[in-house]
């Protein structure tokens, strides 16, 4: 008989939730962006990655709802920058260091 694994159903749905951030190509290229060129205005991202203000909003909730990246309001923008600790926490060497190069 199959035991049941000893890790807690919450730390499986978050991780989850990481791994389909993960899943979609715009939010790649955005961790990308944010990994290797630091915080960047949301206006930037839009013209960088030619998407809509709803459909870059869209990404970026969901990489906020796992921590992958955080804001800071300055004035009017948003000024979105990667969370390294998390990112690498995920990542496997080989894809860690396409974010972060050494």
């Amino acid at each position: 008989m199959i035991k049941p694994l000893d890790v807690c159903d919450t730390t499986l749905l978050d991780y989850e939730k990481k791994f389909k951030a993960l899943s979609d190509r715009n939010r790649l290229y955005i961790m990308r962006i944010l990994s290797t060129e630091g915080k960047t205005c949301v206006c930037d991202l839009s013209e960088l990655l030619e998407l809509t203000q709803s459909k870059l909003s869209y990404h970026l909730k969901i990489l906020l709802d796992v921590n992958f990246i955080s804001v800071e309001r300055d004035g009017k923008w948003n000024y979105y920058s990667a969370n390294s600790n998390e990112i690498k926490k995920i990542l496997s060497p080989d894809l860690c260091c396409l974010f972060y190069p050494e």
